[in-house]
């Protein structure tokens, strides 16, 4: 693969402290937060102290005030390629996906409120736009708030929430109005707010160590304060972020797949069958030789739009069309790759086995590969 051109000194200075930090601070409780399906809230206030939570946030108020996505994709990258837990996930979400909205659409007096303690790690965020009865299509969604004096009465449920569990601070979208896209608006809902109650913690196929919730909104007073930009901004609010969500997972996505790669040539070069290497064998050099091209074309790929995302020229087409290339790709790769493991890639001890059940998610969350697909399709004007 030639040389990338897309990280600087500092950047790569960022990726030790991340290696770094997931050494000391993760690989410790990994197992445990498997089985409990859960972080320790310690890890939010962990990567606070070592700068790799918050880092966009304004300096004024804690944080690192560093407006570079490419800090993002580093870490990102680091947690796709070698993933020890999942469960830093639930830090890599606030930074790419819910704290553009706490930094981008609050006013003046809701930075004070909120900003400091997100960027200690002591006040932890979540968005929770998914709702039982709606995914992908954010004009579906029914959890309503009524204006009543100085507050909102908010009623209705959410659910595959991540970050639900821990959450203290979640951005909920919620109707105020009929219309499907400008009665849309954007409410955060405090920790302890009476009517506001977090229901199972959702057992899912993979990602295990990441809390996934549904929550229940039953006469919620939520004060009018806590409104994110105007009323019946929500829609406008929402689409605004959902590019830099969807390149996330992309940029994840290729990392991910690169390190179940990287794992599997090893895999093949080492396990022996009818007396030398499985990859050895055509169809294995075949197959691996395959992956490797896909994964430079993809590396080239990702990395320009990382670059046209910093110039503010990504199109939300742009991002839906690398969003579903990428993890539909990182799906198909790690298959292949399991497949080359045999009987053993099915088993959970062998890492191939956990990305294949990580793996699947990516082409459902931040918009399944169909709406990303019909994104792109209405951008040819189709």
């Amino acid at each position: 693969m030639s040389t990338r051109t897309l990280y600087d000194a500092e950047h790569e200075a960022f990726r030790e402290t991340v290696r770094a930090f997931v050494e000391k601070n993760v690989v410790p409780n990994a197992d445990r937060w498997e089985a409990e399906e859960k972080v320790d809230r310690e890890l939010f206030t962990a990567a606070a102290g070592d700068g790799i939570l918050g880092f966009s946030i304004p300096e004024e108020f804690g944080g690192g005030g560093v407006d570079d996505f490419r800090f993002n994709a580093v870490m990102l990258e680091e947690l796709g390629r070698n993933p020890v837990s999942s469960g830093m996930g639930c830090v890599a979400l606030q930074n790419d996906i819910v704290f553009p909205y706490f930094t981008d659409l609050t006013n003046d007096e809701q930075k004070r409120r909120w900003l400091p303690g997100i960027a200690r790690g002591e006040l932890v965020t979540a968005i929770a736009m998914t709702e039982p009865g709606t995914g992908s299509d954010l004009s579906g969604i029914r959890t309503r708030a009524v204006r009543d004096g100085d507050d909102y009465v908010v009623n209705g449920a959410k659910t595959f929430i991540s970050n639900g569990q821990n959450a203290d601070l979640v951005a909920v979208a919620v109707r105020t109005g009929d219309d499907p896209h400008r009665g849309l608006s954007l409410l955060v809902v405090e920790e302890g707010m009476p009517g506001f109650t977090r229901g199972r913690n959702l057992e899912k196929i993979g990602l295990h160590a990441q809390d996934t919730s549904e929550l229940s909104f039953t006469d919620v007073r939520v004060p009018a304060a806590n409104l994110l930009g105007d009323e019946g901004a929500g829609f406008l609010g929402l689409v605004r972020n959902l590019p830099q969500e969807r390149l996330s997972i992309a940029v994840g996505s290729v990392a991910a797949a690169e390190g179940t790669f990287e794992r599997t040539l090893e895999y093949v070069k080492e396990r022996t069958a009818f007396g030398k290497p499985i990859g050895s064998f055509q169809n294995s050099r075949f197959v691996m030789a395959e992956i490797a091209t896909q994964l430079q074309v993809s590396r080239v790929y990702i990395d320009e739009m990382v670059r046209k995302h910093l110039d503010g020229a990504l199109t939300p087409e742009e991002a839906a069309a690398a969003k579903w290339w990428c993890t539909e790709q990182h799906v198909e790769i790690v298959n292949r790759c399991l497949q080359l493991h045999g009987g053993y890639g099915y088993m959970r001890e062998y890492r191939v086995a956990r990305d294949y059940e990580d793996a699947r998610i990516t082409t459902i969350y931040g918009g399944t590969t169909e709406i990303m697909k019909e994104i792109v399709g209405r951008g040819l004007g189709l």
